[in-house]
C-alpha cells in the first residue's frame, strides 16, 4: 500500500475506541443498578433506577470517573482531528471562510466534551446542559459543514460518494436529535434515551469517515533552531508524527 497512509485509521480507532469507552461506562451504570436498561421499560414508581440516558450513566462513580476519561480524550483527540481535517483542505476549497468555521464549531463543540465529562447531571446541571448543547448542536453542524465542503472539493474525485454518506449520516444525527427534544417533552425517557444513544453513534460513523480523505496525506513537524529566518535543510529535523 504505496500511497496508503497510516493517519487513515485514527478516525476508525478513535470511534471505535469511544464508543467501547461510553458503552463501557453504560454497562458498568446497570451492573451497579443506577439505570435501566436501554432493552427494558422505565418505571418512575421503582424510584432507584434512572432512564439510561449517557449523563445519567455517567454519573455515578465508578462510571463517572470512566466517562470524564473517555470525555476528555474524545474532545483532546477529536479536536485533533478537526485540525487535520482543516490542514488538508487548506488551500483546496474555493470558500476558505468555511474550512475555518468548521474547524472553530469543532473546537467549540469538543470543549463541550470536556464540560459534559467534568461536570456531572446531577452535581451541576446547568453547566452539564450548556456543554452537551455544545457536544450535539455544535457537533450536528459541524455534520453538516463538512458534507457540504466534501461535496465542494471532491478530493481525488471521491467528494462525490463520500458527500452522500456524510449527507445521509448528518439527515440521521438532525431526525435523532429532534426526536430526542420531542420524546423528552413528552417525558417519554426510555425512547428519549434510546434516540441520544443512537445519534452519538451515527455521530462517531460520521468522523470515522474521514479515513476516506485521510489515506492520501501525512503530517510531519518541522523544527528549526532559527525561528522566523530562512534554513537549510542542515539545520532542521523533520519529525514524522
Amino acid at each position: 500500500m504505496p500511497n496508503f497512509s497510516l493517519w487513515a485509521l485514527l478516525p476508525p480507532i478513535y470511534s471505535v475506541c469511544t464508543a467501547a469507552g461510553l458503552w463501557t461506562v453504560y454497562f458498568i451504570a446497570v451492573y451497579n443498578k443506577n439505570i435501566t436498561p436501554l432493552g427494558s421499560e422505565y418505571r418512575r414508581r421503582n424510584g432507584s433506577l434512572y432512564p439510561p440516558y449517557i449523563s445519567i450513566a455517567g454519573n455515578f462513580p465508578p462510571a463517572s470517573c470512566v466517562f470524564s476519561e473517555v470525555m476528555n480524550l474524545a474532545a483532546f483527540v477529536g479536536f485533533f482531528i478537526a485540525v487535520f481535517r482543516h490542514l488538508q483542505l487548506k488551500g483546496k476549497i474555493d470558500k476558505p471562510w468555511l474550512n475555518i468555521s468548521s474547524l472553530v464549531v469543532f473546537s467549540i463543540s469538543s470543549f463541550g466534551m470536556t464540560i459534559v465529562g467534568n461536570f456531572q447531571v446531577f452535581t451541576e446541571k446547568n453547566i452539564h446542559n450548556i456543554g452537551a448543547i455544545m457536544v450535539f448542536g455544535l457537533g450536528t453542524l459541524f455534520c453538516w459543514l463538512q458534507s457540504y465542503i466534501t461535496l465542494r472539493v471532491n478530493l481525488k474525485n471521491e467528494g462525490k460518494m463520500a458527500a452522500i454518506a456524510r449527507f445521509l449520516l448528518s439527515g440521521s444525527i438532525t431526525l435523532c436529535m429532534i426526536l430526542y427534544f420531542s420524546l423528552m417533552s413528552q417525558r417519554l425517557h426510555m425512547q428519549a434515551s434510546r434516540c441520544q444513544w443512537a445519534l452519538v453513534m451515527i455521530l462517531l460513523i460520521f468522523i470515522s469517515t474521514f479515513a476516506i480523505e485521510f489515506r492520501h496525506s501525512s503530517l510531519s513537524i518541522l523544527c528549526t533552531d532559527r525561528p522566523g529566518y530562512p534554513f537549510h535543510r542542515s539545520e532542521t529535523s523533520e519529525v514524522p508524527m
